[in-house]
Parts: structure tokens; C-alpha cells; sequence
């Protein structure tokens, strides 16, 4: 079995179930926190974002762009573990795919050096991605969930079993040194792109990619 073939059932296949779910609410829901970002109180939900998405941003009142020109880019944080459906070369594969689109949306902005050691004027981006399910429940609205899992919940039927799965990234920026918390983000993929995205490896890869971008955009760095 070749290495795409298992990314596509280990992902793309599970996400496609998808299908069978109802339409998210998704100005209603609130924003997910899963913990990874130390103080969700910071962030402002973001006006017009793309399609079936939703976005919440923090970053620092009056820091400077110029504040920093180094930047260490920690592994991505993928929620999903190796299965007999997802191997671990699959995995890998995955994670190599979005640490390269960090890479990328960092090039891309500019004015930043990608280094290795801590030091002055030095911050330090994370990158978190999970699966989720918007719950029943009012009190704990979401449930963090592998994201093979949190797919093949939107099978069943309707009514107060059934859950909206979704992908969640979140960013978080801090100073190398004091480990400030000084930007972040938080993106909710939904609906028709959560669904759409996930029928080929390179369709679900481009998913992920965007979603990860639009989190580094989220920061505001």
C-alpha cells in the first residue's frame, strides 16, 4: 500500500463521512478551547473571514512589527494518533505537510528570520491542530477529539446524538525569552470545506494548508 493510499483512508476517507451531517451553526457556536492557548479571554472573534470558517485573533497592544526578527517554528501539533487505518509514515507525511506551510506563511510575510535558539528579539510560534465535535451539551459546547474520530461522529443520525465535526487550528506566538504571550489565533473549518476538502490526499492537504495559513494570519504577525 503505497504512502498516499494510507494518508487517504487514514484521513480523507474517515472526514468524507462527514456527509451525512447537518449544516453548523456556525455564528452560534462559540470558540472552541481546548487549553493550548494560554488565555482565550484575549482574543476577538475576526469580521468576513473565508467561507465556512470562523476566526478569533489576539496580538499584543503595541507591539511592534519591527520588535522581532527571528522566529523558532516548533513541531506541529497534530491530534491524531497512529491506528491500524493511519500508519505512522502516514502521519508523518501529514505533519511534514504543515510544518512546510508554516514555513511558507512565515517566508511570505516577510521581515523575519527562521533560527533555532532562543534569544532577544526572538518569538516563537506553535501550531495546534485537532479534530472536534460541537456537543449537545451547553455547558462543554465542544469535545476535543482525534480527528478520524471526531468525522465519523457526523454519521449518525440526527437529533441530540448528533455532532458537527470540525477542524481547529490554533496558533500560538510568544517571546523566546520571557514566554509572553504576545499573538495568537484560533480557525474553525466547517460545512462544505470541511466535507469537500477531504476527497483526495491533496485536496485534504490543501485544506489543512489554508486553514494553517489563516491561523498564522490570525496571530496579526
Amino acid at each position: 500500500m503505497t504512502l498516499n493510499t494510507r494518508i487517504i483512508l487514514g484521513f480523507a476517507f474517515s472526514i468524507l463521512m462527514v456527509a451525512c451531517s447537518t449544516a453548523p451553526k456556525m455564528m452560534s457556536d462559540p470558540m472552541p478551547q481546548s487549553g493550548f492557548l494560554p488565555n482565550y479571554k484575549l482574543l476577538h472573534q475576526v469580521s468576513n473571514p473565508a467561507p465556512d470558517t470562523k476566526m478569533w485573533r489576539y496580538r499584543k497592544e503595541g507591539l511592534s512589527a519591527s520588535s522581532y526578527k527571528g522566529i523558532i517554528i516548533d513541531p506541529v501539533y497534530l491530534n491524531q494518533s497512529q491506528t491500524k487505518e493511519i500508519s505512522a509514515d502516514a502521519l508523518a507525511q501529514t505533519k511534514a505537510t504543515l510544518q512546510n506551510a508554516i514555513v511558507e506563511a512565515v517566508q511570505k510575510r516577510g521581515g523575519l528570520q527562521i533560527v533555532t535558539q532562543a534569544g532577544p528579539g526572538v518569538a516563537r510560534v506553535s501550531v495546534a491542530i485537532t479534530g472536534a465535535e460541537v456537543s449537545a451539551d451547553p455547558i462543554q459546547p465542544w469535545n476535543f477529539t482525534p480527528i478520524g474520530l471526531a468525522a465519523q461522529a457526523a454519521s449518525h443520525a440526527g437529533g441530540i446524538n448528533s455532532k458537527t465535526p470540525a477542524l481547529v487550528v490554533e496558533n500560538k506566538i510568544t517571546d523566546s525569552q520571557s514566554n509572553e504571550f504576545i499573538g495568537g489565533g484560533v480557525v474553525v473549518v466547517q460545512g462544505e470545506s470541511f466535507r469537500t476538502g477531504s476527497g483526495s490526499v491533496d485536496a485534504f492537504q490543501g485544506m489543512a494548508k489554508k486553514a494553517v495559513q489563516a491561523g498564522m494570519s490570525a496571530s496579526g504577525h
